[in-house]
């Protein structure tokens, strides 16, 4: 009595506990041992005893074994806290066999309540049919709207209420009439909105426990329960009652309203009070039983229909949603810096939540795309939102909520969905909404006053209930439920990729420790070959030099002849090398006169570096285990003889002689490992070794792709060579163009398209497949395109066809060597071969795009 009068007073009112219920009929509370606890004081007019009479009484003294039978058997099948029982037309007093009642059980602080109503002789009406007839028309509405509306007709026709509406309640639980159905001449309140001050908290608690709620007349002082108080001093719990008596308040509140009589179904989806079905008539009115029951039935079938409906949508959302996170991983799982990139993120995200703005503050950088508000504000409402809940979607319709400074530019940005994409301190991708003007209209002024009474000062109904209209300022348009969910499906996608990224990081670092791990040891291993070679050079040094001032001329030779070599291996590293060269380098660091022991015939051939370089280390370890087992170690020979089958491949004949007995390894090394399988392994070749008695012998085939051709190969039809001179001056010959890049692996992909971009580039349509490149042809055709020739179980010749029918400019981009295969016409385009860099690419790209159409 002595706290301020707020608008929370009437959430402290104890409804459930008003000692009173309606006077259309009795109820009666038992003890568990079936003793008379409570009545209602009304209940004379029953039993023809008073309520004091009754009190103490066992119900055996009150009802036949017949009744109590069927009360003991309903309430045995009671199930749940807040279940209900009902039993229709039962004869309570075998002398009035005429006398039906309808009556409900419940129980309630271990009394078993039953309440009692006369039974009405319309029931003449099979309910499931009715319900059933019922949901099969509400099944054909196409959209939530029309189900509600649907709804509410269905529902007026049970009851038979002047007006019934569906009222729906909204994120801050203010409700507006979506749907409604009325008779002729009654005042519509269809898309009037209440404030959540209207039904006050317990209240809405009430309407989850007990879904169905009927006031008869707004006039009736209803009866008292007897005794008030129970020994401990405790009201009665009316929270089940189907007769429980009404608040002052409300009733009031209905009297403001001219509503004589009230009824009440609620719409509850997924455990929560998502609205009600809010039924009005102006004069007092009561359905039966039966009827009040049926309409209980369909709002809960409704309910769950809603519920069913509602998750459907909710899939669709989550369908789209997953495709925006698709996109998303794909984008930025390849290219962290998109993760920063606001464009980007909004073409992803503008069909699944619709922004004027988007911003992203990562590592404290900020980007921005569309209308946001400035960089200070940003960085302000990130370092408060840090102080928020962690780790979830966080959104608002009005940014002066969160921070009072973001009021002055409401008409940049006055909504937010912010989400968080890492852990403190917390990165963001910012959603941000325009003030949206708008107008809500109000079923009355959304406000109570304060009146003083002989019990105190209290809060008082709202005496107006016609329309108020109220201008909303510095607001957006509210994210929906909906979006929430997508901006949740969202966060964790983007939390996932930055998780990724973080993981590929510490991978490529573990890779990279391996990668040196492997190197130390081969560096090991090649050190301790080179130090057992220089040490045998200078036992023959030592052997063949007379004196000191020969011995350091000839060591001096041959260790500059190891370093030639070395220097064969690593030097122009992307640059042909001659096998001729290679073999005599090698010799030459390790024997005397190599020149006239090491023979090589066959004409000269150049390697492509891959091939170069794979070579090398072959010749490498057979010219050591020469040295240290073979011909070279003695006075034998070694015969080289390069050649090439019809197929273009170079073949390579190693043969020893002269030597001591050859044996076979006892085990396999990494020299014997290198002979054996670098070729096969490395170049798609072929390597065969022969330890045979009389000398090794070992043969070796390069594919051809590999072969440099050289000037003494007769040279193929003329092609159109990629230029090798100097970049050309246009830094972006792609300036503003559609490039279609046609690469079955996505690495390469990824990195192309980045130079594509950086070459100017305005889009660029990547296809993994000649089907996808097709597709993408007749959707928006390029301006020309990169076309890899090998595409896995086919190659991209037919996408090239019908670019050139297009007169669209063509590159063919391989690993592979297949130009051999193209035929005549396709010998004009350019091919660049892999590994490319960007200037060889842009190299590429010029001579394509100055070829004559």
């Amino acid at each position: 009595m002595n706290s301020p009068v707020t608008l929370t007073s009437c959430d402290r009112e104890p409804i459930h506990h008003l000692g009173r219920i309606q006077g259309f009929g009795w109820l009666i509370a038992f003890t568990p041992d079936w003793t008379v606890a409570r009545v209602s004081a009304n209940i004379a007019t029953l039993l023809e005893l008073t309520a004091d009479e009754l009190l103490g009484l066992h119900i055996s003294e009150l009802f036949s074994s017949e009744t109590i039978h069927t009360l003991r058997s309903r309430l045995a099948v009671l199930y749940g806290d807040d279940a209900v029982e009902r039993i229709f037309g039962l004869g309570l007093f075998p002398e009035r066999p005429e006398a039906l009642y309808d009556l409900a059980l419940h129980v309630s602080h271990r009394n078993f309540v039953v309440e009692i109503e006369p039974s009405r002789s319309e029931l003449n009406f099979e309910p499931l049919g009715i319900v059933r007839n019922m949901m099969a028309r509400l099944e054909q509405c196409d959209s939530i709207e029309s189900y509600l509306s649907q709804s509410a007709r269905m529902l007026r026709a049970v009851i038979g209420f002047d007006r019934v509406m569906v009222y729906r309640f909204d994120e801050r639980a203010n409700g507006m009439v979506v749907a409604e159905s009325l008779n002729p001449g009654i005042d519509s309140f269809l898309g009037l909105n209440y404030p959540a001050s209207d039904i006050p908290q317990q209240a809405r608690k009430l309407y989850v426990r007990t879904p169905f709620r009927i006031i008869a007349d707004v006039a009736d002082p209803g009866v008292p329960i007897v005794p008030e108080h129970n020994y401990d001093g405790e009201p009665a719990d009316l929270s089940l009652s189907v007769l429980r008596s009404v608040s002052p308040i409300h009733i009031e509140y209905l009297c403001n309203m001219g509503v004589a009589a009230s009824l009440s179904v609620s719409i509850i989806v997924d455990g929560s009070l998502w609205g009600l079905f809010a039924c009005h008539h102006y004069a007092p009115i009561l359905p039966s039983f039966g009827s009040r029951t049926l309409a209980e039935l369909f709002g809960q079938l409704c309910s769950l229909k809603l519920e069913a409906r509602l998750h459907n949508a909710r899939m669709d959302q989550e369908h789209a949603a997953r495709q925006a996170g698709d996109r998303l991983l794909a984008g930025i799982a390849h290219d962290r810096t998109r993760l920063e990139d606001p464009e980007f993120i909004s073409d992803c995200l503008q069909n699944v939540v619709p922004c004027d703005g988007v911003a992203t503050i990562i590592d404290n950088r900020i980007a921005t795309i569309g209308t946001c508000p400035d960089d200070p504000l940003i960085r302000a409402m990130a370092q408060r939102l840090n102080a928020a809940d962690g780790g979830r979607v966080l959104v608002f319709d009005r940014l002066a909520d969160l921070l009072p400074a973001a009021a002055e530019q409401a008409h940049a940005a006055a909504g937010m969905m912010a989400i968080p994409i890492s852990r403190a301190p917390r990165d963001y991708v910012m959603l941000f909404r325009k003030e949206q003007l708008q107008t809500v209209d109000w079923a009355g002024k959304p406000e109570k006053a304060v009146s003083s009474g002989p019990n105190g000062d209290r809060l008082t109904p709202r005496g107006s209930f016609a329309l108020w209209q109220e201008e909303v300022r510095g607001k957006s348009a509210p994210f929906t439920h909906a979006e929430r969910y997508i901006g949740e499906a969202l966060r964790n996608v983007l939390t996932e990729v930055v998780l990724r990224l973080a993981d590929r990081a510490r991978d490529d670092m573990h890779r990279a420790n391996e990668r040196q791990e492997l190197l130390i040891a081969e560096l090991n291993h090649r050190v301790r070959n080179i130090l057992t070679l220089v040490r045998g050079i200078i036992n023959q040094s030592s052997n063949s030099a007379g004196d000191m001032e020969s011995f350091v001329s000839i060591l001096d030779g041959r260790v500059r002849a190891l370093a030639r070599a070395h220097d064969q291996i690593t030097r122009d590293k992307w640059g042909p090398a001659a096998i001729r060269q290679l073999i005599a380098a090698e010799a030459e660091a390790y024997c005397n006169q190599a020149e006239g022991r090491v023979r090589v015939s066959g004409p000269v051939t150049l390697l492509e570096p891959e091939a170069f370089t794979t070579l090398a280390l072959v010749v490498h370890e057979l010219v050591t285990n020469s040295v240290k087992y073979g011909a070279l170690s003695d006075s034998g020979t070694i015969t080289v003889t390069i050649g090439q089958d019809d197929q273009d491949q170079l073949l390579l004949d190693w043969q020893e002689s002269g030597g001591p007995p050859v044996r076979a390894p006892t085990r396999r090394g990494f020299g014997t490992t290198i002979i054996n399988h670098a070729i096969p392994h490395d170049l798609g070749g072929e390597a065969r070794v022969d330890y045979a008695l009389n000398g090794l012998k070992a043969h070796f085939v390069i594919p051809a792709r590999f072969v440099h051709k050289g000037a003494n190969y007769a040279q193929p039809e003329a092609r159109r060579p990629v230029p090798s001179g100097e970049a050309h001056a246009n830094r972006q010959p792609l300036k503003g163009m559609r490039v279609l890049l046609v690469e079955d692996s996505l690495i390469i992909a990824v990195d192309v398209e980045a130079s594509l971009q950086e070459l100017g580039a305005q889009h660029v349509d990547m296809c993994s497949s000649g089907k996808a490149a097709l597709s993408a042809i007749d959707a928006n055709q390029p301006d020309c395109a990169i076309l890899d020739y090998n595409l896995g179980n086919e190659n991209s010749l037919p996408v090239a066809d019908a670019l050139i029918s297009l007169g669209v400019p063509v590159l063919f981009a391989t690993g592979y060597g297949e130009e051999n295969d193209l035929g005549t016409g396709y010998a004009t385009i350019p091919i660049l071969q892999k590994p490319y860099d960007q200037a060889e690419l842009s190299q590429a790209l010029i001579a394509a795009l100055s070829l004559p159409r």
